[in-house]
């Protein structure tokens, strides 16, 4: 994004503006039209650079107000800069309502797909979003009015919403930001144990329940005699002769039954998977 430098010194500040006369604002929104004719009929750029820096402190007003935590102004600027410059293409001179009217709405739009498609870490819902903001800023407020962290309650009263929705938008607010599992856990050391290692280890009964489901599969293959011989001899740990006496058969016999029973597993695993 080409980045719009602010003049301070040209035109007047948000402020000012406030502060004018009824005559004043009059006079300034007819300016304020006589430009956007002037850009939009004639397509005289001069004018459309004369609007922004009309414009630009009120773009800049709005970006404070959605300044959080780790998001840099300037940055934030930018974006409301963005939405003036479209309010500025996209308005209608025709129209019979003011300009402001029509940019305010814009800048904050793109101020809120910002945070929407970019900022956060997590998909969160927007309106959930736009709460969380809100909620951090009347936080900020109220902790300078009160010389202390407000409480939730405290919060809910002051945004107009519930306790259960400013408890939801703090915890959203913990999605803006996401932390690397490889940092360290304490911020005064750079080496350290890192927030992965504070999860479990590996279990390796995973592994051990994945193995006993392919074997259970895999041997559907066998019939019941052959299915208990290796029973015998891998779960009970029988010899060869034992299990002779147990099934009734000789050991050369049992021996030549484990042979061929792990060969016919062997070849259903390596077997191509009809259902895929």
């Amino acid at each position: 994004m080409d980045r719009i430098e602010d003049a301070p010194n040209k035109g007047r500040t948000a402020g000012a503006h406030h502060q004018a006369s009824p005559e004043d604002r009059a006079a300034r929104a007819q300016e304020d039209r006589r430009l956007l004719i002037r850009y939009h009929r004639e397509g005289d750029p001069a004018a459309r650079e004369q609007l922004v820096t009309r414009f630009l402190p009120l773009a800049r007003q709005l970006a404070r107000r959605y300044q959080r935590g780790g998001e840099q102004l300037d940055d934030l600027i930018q974006v409301a800069s963005l939405g003036l410059l479209k309010a500025i293409d996209r308005f209608d001179p025709a129209r019979e309502t003011a300009f402001s009217s029509f940019a305010v709405p814009t800048i904050l739009g793109e101020l809120k797909r910002h945070f929407r498609d970019k900022g956060w870490s997590v998909r969160v819902p927007r309106d959930l979003q736009e709460l969380a903001v809100k909620v951090d800023r009347v936080g900020d407020e109220m902790s300078r009015e009160l010389g202390r962290a407000p409480t939730p309650a405290e919060l809910a009263e002051r945004t107009g919403t519930t306790l259960e929705q400013v408890l939801e938008a703090r915890e959203a607010s913990a999605a803006y930001r996401a932390v690397s599992l490889d940092r360290p856990r304490s911020e005064d050391e750079e080496e350290g144990d890192s927030y992965a290692d504070a999860f479990g280890a590996v279990d390796p009964g995973f592994g051990l329940a994945e193995d006993a489901a392919t074997v259970e599969r895999l041997m559907r293959v066998l019939n019941e005699r052959e299915r208990e011989v290796l029973r015998l001899r891998f779960a009970e740990d029988l010899t060869q002769s034992e299990i002779g006496q147990r099934v009734g058969v000789s050991q050369m016999h049992v021996s030549r039954l484990i042979r061929q029973s792990i060969a016919r597993l062997r070849d259903e695993a390596d077997a191509p998977d009809e259902q895929g």
